[in-house]
């Protein structure tokens, strides 16, 4: 015998709980102007999985980002309870790759007074099982945490290389988005 069940209402929850109830917002976030994060193919099979991070065209660029040259790949680990945080770059571009098995908490904002993105945010994780790119042009403060329990590894590719003696590499305060911005969000 099959019962129907009645819906619930907001009257139906004790009223204990029902002052606290919210509903998660699942609406699309805000992007920033320029910022691409390209999903890669991952092949998966009984013995593990592949993906092909980047592929150059005939003149050194990312097939996937045309105008992108890459100068230097380099690799980076995050321990546990790092934040990584903020970097900007005045001419400086960077691709990011953060191994699918790893995990990272990603925070951008828009430095750029003549974008039309001035001062949007974005917050996002990396890895968790999935294989992508992230493309950040210059004027776009960035940075990275780790607030789980494991190390994580990045790949990053950049369209210049590094000179310690002037570097592209300038610096901004890890909580400028607020001290909370790295928190896990509970709930």
């Amino acid at each position: 015998m099959l019962v129907m069940l009645k819906p619930l209402t907001k009257d139906s929850i004790g009223e204990d709980f029902n002052q606290e109830l919210s509903v998660q917002d699942y609406k699309k976030k805000s992007t920033i102007d320029g910022v691409q994060i390209i999903n890669l193919q991952m092949f998966l099979d009984d013995g593990g999985a592949l993906a092909e991070i980047i592929r150059l065209d005939d003149q050194g660029n990312l097939q996937a980002i045309p105008e992108f040259k890459v100068k230097q790949s380099t690799f980076s680990q995050v321990l546990p309870g790092a934040i990584k945080a903020f970097h900007l770059h005045y001419n400086q571009e960077d691709v990011w790759f953060v191994l699918p098995g790893d995990r990272l908490l990603i925070g951008l904002f828009d430095a750029r007074k003549n974008s039309p993105t001035y001062k949007t945010s974005m917050r996002f994780v990396m890895g968790a099982g999935r294989a992508q790119l992230l493309y950040l042009p210059r004027g776009v403060a960035h940075g990275l945490a780790n607030p789980y329990q494991a190390t994580a590894n990045m790949i990053y590719f950049v369209n210049q290389c590094f000179s310690p003696d002037e570097p592209d590499e300038l610096r901004l305060p890890w909580d400028t988005l607020g001290e909370d911005f790295w928190d896990i969000r509970k709930g």
